[in-house]
């Protein structure tokens, strides 16, 4: 089955969507994010939106469950294969490898949930705040930096995966 047919995605102008992702459900993805091939942004019951600015790498899995939107906010990174069912991500924020939040825990802005760390508290998690360590040793703190911003690593994708990858067509 050809993945082209399974979604209704909105890709707006300077989005790089590759050919090989898995798009499922009404999905409306913003200007210059990037989504790798091999990931899964899956919109089950509910719209996903997704914003501007946004790195989505290789077997992430963004999956709403909900009739509500997930909405996921500007500036943020999702790395290889971490598992995101969260409602609402906010700005600037960086879900590690392997790690996975829940749909109860919704992300304010600039938190780092470390790799393999499972976030499954039902709060929206304060600003600045890092996950760490894996299995049931998950601490968490709150750091005064922010996480910088990704612009130089987004050009660089723009501009490297259409040599090697097939890319949607914008459809706004």
């Amino acid at each position: 089955m050809d993945l082209l047919t399974l979604s209704t995605a909105k890709i707006a102008n300077g989005a790089i969507v590759c050919c090989e992702c898995d798009l499922q459900g009404d999905i409306t993805i913003g200007s210059r994010t990037v989504i790798h091939p091999r990931a899964k942004i899956i919109a089950l019951s509910g719209p996903i939106i997704i914003g501007e600015n946004n790195i989505i790498e290789e077997q992430v899995q963004i999956i709403n469950r909900c009739e509500t939107p997930m909405i996921i906010g500007n500036n943020n990174v999702f790395e290889v294969d971490c598992h995101v069912e969260s409602k609402f991500i906010g700005d600037n924020n960086i879900v590690e490898s392997k790690a996975f939040v829940g749909r109860q825990t919704s992300l304010s802005n600039g938190c780092v949930i470390g790799a393999k760390c499972e976030v499954l508290v039902a709060e929206t998690l304060q600003e600045g705040s890092l996950f760490y360590g894996a299995g049931s040793d998950v601490k968490r703190r709150v750091q005064s930096d922010k996480p910088s911003a990704q612009g130089a690593q987004i050009e660089f994708l723009s501009k490297v995966l259409p040599n090697y990858h097939r890319i949607r067509k914008p459809l706004a």
